[in-house]
């Protein structure tokens, strides 16, 4: 994380929290946790393609679906993520 780029806005019904990478870190994030202690931690995964499948794969279809199954799942694409939507396509 880039320290000085982070940021902390709290309200009366709301706080957000701004993390930056470190300039020498690559690639998209894919998941964060939080929680009120180390203990306690809860896991949110950011909107990607991998993680949109990843998650479809476990709802629509457990471990027992056949090959039949699997072939007629609907595609998802994640087309676009911005601060304002997700532009998501199925097929």
């Amino acid at each position: 994380l880039a320290s000085p780029e982070t940021s902390v806005s709290v309200s009366a019904h709301n706080a957000a929290v701004g993390l930056a990478k470190a300039p020498r870190s690559t690639g998209p994030w894919e998941k964060f946790c939080f929680g009120l202690d180390a203990s306690a931690l809860q896991e949110r995964l950011f909107v990607s393609e991998e993680n949109v499948d990843g998650f479809l794969d476990t709802v629509l279809c457990p471990s027992f679906c056949s090959q039949s199954a699997l072939e007629s799942q609907p595609l998802i694409e994640v087309l676009d993520v911005t601060e304002d939507r997700i532009q998501i396509r199925l097929k």
